[in-house]
């Protein structure tokens, strides 16, 4: 199997994908040092944006599947060059994959097919009075407003003012100031949504959505929700937000968007990930992605007890049910904590070496999956602003989160420190799975074992 991606997020697919009895050997394109460490697993020396050389390695070691991460070369159209040549990829075409890249044209979807979402209205360059007078008309209505560059923007081309003002300021900077280049070549102004967020995702094969576990993530840096956005600082599943009763709701929508895709011509093949506010009228869609969420993944395939080898190529094969009937999940609980750069999401030093992962991994039902990380002959050091998410896998959310934070207090970046307390290079939130310890009574931080960071 080829696994298309470096970050956490293929370390989680990687490790699933190898421990399957169908798979006799894992290639990661470009992987990274914790890929590298990982028996019957190699490094291939491929970016994961380099769709040429990529279909070239699937072609070179013959695999059975190609297994896409990251969204920007399924939007650079990986899944269509894989089928080329036939070789099966789990991942959307580059036209499914527009519901990702492109915000306009997914919402201006939602509404055509009715799918829950809040009111918006889109503009393109040389727009932005235009967008001025709508932000100010809404405001004017009582409605804060939420801007979006339309584009793949890495996850940070969402602005969310708190006045209008900053609304305003918001559209000039991604309009007219370009701050997410082409990726704001058109922007989405929508109406703020108020409630919780909720990670949704489903195995497609292009007619059936199978919804995973709901997880939530946390995407401030810093504890209370406090600080600039990340791409996520931990996450938890399954989210005790997603009531049984909503639960239903999401899946009909996710089953409804598939349906839907495919009456467009654009059949859908992968994890479809819905990013749900649950509002007092009922869960409302945000976006959609078109992979696995990261960190999600890193607490969603440790709770998988299906074979994931056997899940993706199904739908790959555009028929799930023929290979795995029903996909199963473990009962329990997953949290990961992540542990980031100190700096991060701005600037922030490379090269820190890291210890106590061996310590770490030895906690019981912990696994640690490298993010920013590469081997060197003196160890593992540090190369990315998301270095490690510390997973803790247990009977229950409270025991799951405890490994985790256990686990993480086991590690530290650059030189240790005798004092006993956290190195200044490594920064991790302390308070991950808040909401769902404040709905389980009660909002002990389970994180006061790990030392202070």
């Amino acid at each position: 199997v080829l696994v298309v991606g470096g970050g956490g997020r293929e370390h989680a697919i990687a490790v699933k994908l190898r421990d399957s009895p169908k798979v006799k050997h894992v290639f990661c394109a470009p992987g990274n040092g914790g890929t590298m460490a990982e028996e019957n697993m190699t490094n291939l020396t491929v970016s994961d944006g380099d769709v040429e050389g990529l279909v070239k390695a699937a072609q070179d070691h013959k695999v059975s599947l190609v297994f896409v991460g990251p969204e920007a070369p399924l939007c650079a159209g990986l899944a269509d060059a894989c089928a080329a040549v036939g070789v099966p990829c789990f991942g959307p075409t580059k036209a499914a994959a527009e519901l990702e890249a492109s915000k306009a044209f997914s919402k201006d979807f939602f509404a055509k097919y009715n799918l829950p979402t809040a009111t918006f209205k889109t503009f393109k360059s040389g727009e932005d009075e235009a967008a001025y007078r709508y932000v100010e008309e809404e405001y004017a209505a009582g409605h804060e407003v939420v801007v979006k560059a339309s584009g793949l923007a890495a996850g940070k081309g969402v602005l969310m003012p708190q006045s209008l003002e900053e609304a305003k300021a918001a559209v000039k900077e991604i309009m007219v100031d370009k701050a997410f280049g082409a990726a704001g070549d058109e922007v989405v102004v929508e109406q703020l949504l108020l409630g919780e967020e909720c990670s949704c995702m489903a195995f497609s094969d292009g007619q059936v959505a199978s919804m995973m576990a709901p997880a939530q993530d946390h995407k401030r840096v810093d504890d209370n929700d406090q600080g600039p956005n990340t791409g996520g600082m931990g996450a938890y599943a399954p989210a005790p937000c997603l009531t049984p009763e909503l639960k239903v709701k999401v899946e009909e929508v996710l089953q409804r968007t598939v349906e839907a895709l495919a009456k467009e011509g654009r059949k859908y093949v992968g994890v479809l990930y819905g990013g749900f506010m649950l509002t007092k009228d009922g869960p409302m869609l945000l976006e959609y992605n078109c992979r696995f969420g990261d960190p999600e993944t890193q607490v969603l395939l440790p709770l998988l007890d299906s074979d994931l080898f056997e899940v993706a190529l199904g739908c790959a094969e555009g028929n799930l049910k023929a290979r795995v009937p029903e996909v199963q999940w473990k009962t329990g609980a997953a949290a990961t904590v992540v542990c980031a750069a100190r700096g991060y999401p701005g600037s922030y030093p490379k090269g820190l070496s890291i210890s106590g992962l061996d310590e770490a991994n030895a906690v019981e039902g912990v696994k640690v999956y490298h993010a920013g990380t590469k081997k060197t002959e003196s160890g593992d050091v540090t190369s990315g602003g998301r270095v490690l998410a510390v997973t803790g896998l247990a009977a229950d959310f409270r025991e799951a989160l405890r490994r985790a934070y256990e686990a993480v207090g086991k590690i530290s970046f650059d030189a240790a420190d005798t004092a006993g307390s956290k190195p200044p290079s490594m920064h991790f939130r302390k308070d991950i799975g808040h909401r769902a310890l404040e709905r389980l009574g009660g909002c002990e931080q389970a994180s006061k074992r790990a030392r202070s960071s």
